[in-house]
Formats: structure tokens, sequence, C-alpha cells
């Protein structure tokens, strides 16, 4: 586990940009954070690198939003969830067992031990200034052993 800081919304971006360059295959990432502490907009950068020409939003009300650009990535929000078996009724395994796809799942918190066993966790934590977050990386297995090791070495995001 490790931190990076980031001081503006632009540095947030940055980061979202840089781990879309660094996917090969596919992804999964879980995006924790409170509200207004910057998932969306972590998704939206990362996205944007990924050319997604339509506007991202949280899906929040549709509990999976889906994109297309470079990779198809599935959006989920799963604040509304409220116990494992939701998990199954809204197909989520069907989209997570996937070849070549970008997997972001915001809201993991109440169901980190039904998640797949490989994935990268994002905890983005306000600073002490507005813009300022504190965003804890986590490997979850091996699978993404060469996005974590190469986020290692960002430290902190600078413009």
């Amino acid at each position: 586990m490790f931190t990076i800081t980031t001081n503006s919304p632009e540095q947030t971006s940055l980061l979202g940009e840089k781990i879309a360059n660094l996917i090969q295959d596919n992804l999964i990432i879980c995006l924790e954070g409170d509200l207004g502490a910057g998932k969306t907009l972590f998704t939206q950068s990362l996205c944007k690198a990924l050319k997604v020409k339509e506007i991202v939003t949280s899906p929040t009300f549709n509990l999976m939003n889906v994109y297309e650009g470079k990779k198809r990535i599935y959006h989920f929000d799963l604040y509304r969830l409220e116990q494992p078996e939701d998990l199954e009724e809204i197909g989520f395994y069907e989209y997570t067992d996937v070849e070549d796809e970008v997997v972001l799942i915001e809201w993991p918190d109440r169901f980190f031990a039904y998640m797949p066993e490989d994935y990268l966790h994002l905890k983005i934590e306000r600073g002490d200034s507005e813009q300022k977050r504190i965003i804890t990386i986590n490997l979850e297995g091996q699978k993404y052993k060469n996005i974590y090791e190469e986020l290692k070495h960002c430290g902190n995001i600078s413009d």
C-alpha cells in the first residue's frame, strides 16, 4: 500500500490518465471515498484517456453505465445495494470476469469480501486544503502488479 498526493482536480485527473495509459489487457478498480472526494472526476479522466466520447457520470440510479472507447468500460455504483445477493441480481460477476475491458466500482466498501480476486483499490480522501487529495492505492491479488509498481514511483502528481 502507498499514497499519492494531488493538489488540484487537474492533478487527480492526471492520475486517471496515467492509469489508463498503463492498461494492457483489462483492469478492475475499486474506488472508495466520501461524496465529492473525486471518484467521478478520476473516472472521467480515465475514460477520456481511453477515448470515450460520451459524457461520463456516476451511475447512482442506473447502478451501471457502459462506455465505449479504446476499451469497453463498465462503471458501477454500489451505494444503493444493501446485501451481497444484490450483486448477483444486477449481474455484477458477469462484468468482472472480463478479458479486455475496464471495470470501475464506486462504493465497494460493504462488498470487499465479494470482489474479484484481483483489483486495484483506490481510496480518495480530502487533504488539508479544498483541492488536495490523498489517494491510497492497494493491490489485491497479483494480476495488476505491473500497474501498481509503475504507480508506486509517481509520488506526488504534478501538472
